[in-house]
């Protein structure tokens, strides 16, 4: 058995419209989403918009923090860095493979870029460049991850959390950073639908973004973690306090 097991206890949520990916940005303690729109929104951690940003992509549908700056993907294939300014700082750029259907982008402590896909089903590794190193069928997986949609990456285990929609189990899953499944919580009890992830681990919060009521879930959250294993030290949290 695990010294612990994935956790999730629900501590609040907050009414926001077509949120689609997720992420945590420590420097102004919020949240970058993507709706599937032209444009993506920084919120506080309680909803109150920041900024906008746009792009050169027809539309921003999964977006992660890359360093100090951001990494927006078309879910067709494409993506493009900008600066949290919303200034493009590169032309965008094809992943290998062509079309792909790219519901959520993180970026592991590697520097690769780790991508869900639900048509076809893959979990993917690729350059920062966008050349494909590794990729799994999630439909191999048991039990399968059928309908991946956003994904954050643990920066204390390495650990992906990846939510699957409606359509599939309306689930969280956890993974070793190599793609071991470890772990499938289900989310019905907190809401349907999840389409974007992100962690705080500063402070052991994770968000996650309900298509279905169109809401932000807040959790505590305890990631698994093997027999023996020490608590896990705090990350990085809110810069501007």
């Amino acid at each position: 058995m695990p010294a612990t097991a994935l956790d999730l206890q629900e501590t609040g949520r907050y009414d926001l419209n077509r949120p689609a990916s997720l992420d945590y940005d420590p420097t102004f303690c919020g949240l970058w989403i993507a709706n599937e729109g032209p444009e993506a929104v920084l919120v506080t951690l309680q909803g109150e918009e920041l900024r906008r940003v746009s792009s050169d992509l027809s539309r921003i549908k999964a977006i992660s923090l890359e360093g100090d700056h951001l990494l927006v993907a078309d879910g067709f294939g494409q993506m493009q860095r900008l600066t949290k300014d919303g200034e493009v700082m590169e032309p965008p750029f094809d992943l290998d493979g062509g079309y792909a259907d790219t519901e959520g982008i993180a970026i592991a402590a590697s520097g690769d870029i780790v991508t869900v896909e639900d048509d076809p089903e893959r979990l993917s590794w690729f350059s920062p460049a966008g050349e494909l190193k590794t990729q799994i069928d999630t439909m191999d997986l048991s039990p399968p991850l059928s309908e991946a949609q956003g994904i954050a990456i643990d920066p204390r285990t390495g650990h992906l959390l990846i939510v699957d929609d409606w359509e599939g189990s309306n689930s969280l899953y956890e993974f070793t950073s190599t793609g071991e499944l470890l772990a499938q919580a289900s989310l019905l009890e907190y809401g349907t639908d999840p389409e974007g992830i992100a962690i705080r681990p500063g402070s052991d919060q994770l968000f996650i973004a309900f298509d279905g009521g169109a809401q932000i879930v807040t959790f505590d959250y305890t990631p698994t973690l093997p027999p023996g294993a020490a608590p896990l030290p705090p990350g990085a949290d809110c810069m501007m306090f």
